[in-house]
């Protein structure tokens, strides 16, 4: 089967894979223990935080460790959050934003917050007049995306951070889709804290990492934590985090490389695509601000549930979307943000590629493709 949902998950990494297992047998100990075996994990835990923050080019003492994306979303907003409630009570997102941080919204509003939802055109982008205009007086926190999950747009993080930070509003940002795939340089960017992921990088599952600008005030979310410095409770995954270390310094190495390579295979499928299917294939998201390795399509009159199935069955893994909102029965929130109908986002899927994609699986897909379109229409025409 060819995968093509790197986006949900990847696999790990052989060099991960190895630093876990090692790690699990040398450094088993609890990090918070006192005696010499819990002080080496502790000390393996310090060296990882401290290799990470150099990767992000930021302060290794804003560096927490978590169990992935999600929670870092949830956990850095609401820590911030309840620390500068005084302040105010209005808060700014968008409606294409990950669940975790779209539902929290929703929950924070159920709590009395009030909650703007920016608008995005209809490539799917935030533009950064929108994001001063919304600010009021009592804005204290903005949440904005790097990357959306499902068409790949790519925001424009450094406006945003600019004109939040001028207005005296904590910017987070979920950059669990762009970690290891674009730049991200914190000391360069005005990003008040950040989310990323292990296992979106090609490192283990069940780990991720927040930052949170040391000169920001945070409020613990259960008093008394003693681990991560109050951030997160539990005993810390130290082979977990130096695996997910080792997997970053290797997608960071190979960076450019790799985003230039599945640039090129990107636009070969989309030509055979576009050229090939008599216009009822759709191409969504920005044609310029993308992330190379997400390709959001549609197929005109096609549901994308139907599209997903024929092509597990054809040995393609695709989705439709986001696998956070899987098995859900509303249309993607991207899809209605940036005006499609509901049955427009409903036939909405997603490809994405990564490390094992090559140019012989551009070919095989549009095939694929080809077979399902012609007989889905031709159905159609026999059954009228």
């Amino acid at each position: 089967m060819i995968y093509l949902d790197y986006a949900a998950t990847t696999p790990i990494s052989e060099k991960a894979l190895d630093v876990y297992m090692q790690t699990s047998k040398t450094y088993f100990g609890n990090a918070a223990s006192l005696h010499d075996i819990g002080s080496y994990a502790q000390n393996l835990l310090e060296a990882s935080r401290e290799q990470l923050a150099n990767l992000l080019n930021c302060n290794k003492h804003g560096i927490y460790f978590t169990s992935g994306g999600s929670e870092s979303n949830i956990l850095s907003i609401t820590s911030l959050v309840n620390a500068y409630k005084k302040k105010g009570n209005h808060l700014i997102t968008t409606k294409c934003e990950h669940a975790s941080v779209y539902h929290l919204f929703q929950k924070l509003e159920r709590e009395g917050f009030e909650v703007t939802y920016l608008p995005v055109d209809h490539h799917g982008l935030v533009h950064a007049e929108q994001v001063d205009k919304a600010i009021k007086e009592h804005t204290i926190l903005a949440a904005i995306q790097h990357v959306n999950s499902e068409i790949g747009v790519v925001q424009p993080i450094e406006e945003i951070g600019e004109v939040l930070h001028k207005r005296g509003v904590l910017f987070h940002c979920d950059a669990v889709q762009s970690f290891g795939k674009l730049p991200i340089n914190l000391e360069k960017m005005k990003i008040d804290s950040i989310s990323i992921s292990s296992h979106k990088i090609y490192g283990p599952k069940g780990v991720g990492a927040v930052y949170m600008n040391p000169k920001c005030k945070w409020a613990p979310q259960l008093p008394g934590t003693t681990h991560e410095h109050g951030f997160r409770p539990g005993t810390v995954n130290v082979p977990g985090i130096a695996s997910f270390v080792t997997a970053a310094v290797e997608i960071i190495e190979h960076m450019e490389s790799e985003k230039q390579r599945l640039t090129k295979l990107r636009e070969e499928l989309i030509d055979r695509l576009t050229n090939d299917f008599s216009g009822c294939m759709i191409v969504e998201g920005s044609p310029t601000n993308y992330l190379p390795n997400i390709l959001g399509l549609r197929i005109i009159g096609m549901e994308g549930q139907y599209t997903l199935l024929e092509c597990n069955r054809y040995g393609l893994a695709i989705s439709t979307g986001s696998a956070c909102a899987v098995g859900m029965q509303e249309p993607s929130r991207t899809m209605k943000a940036i005006g499609r109908t509901d049955e427009e986002a409903y036939s909405f899927i997603r490809l994405s590629f990564g490390k094992q994609t090559t140019k012989d699986d551009m070919i095989r897909i549009a095939e694929v493709f080809q077979e399902i379109v012609d007989k889905f229409f031709h159905s159609r025409s026999v059954y009228r």
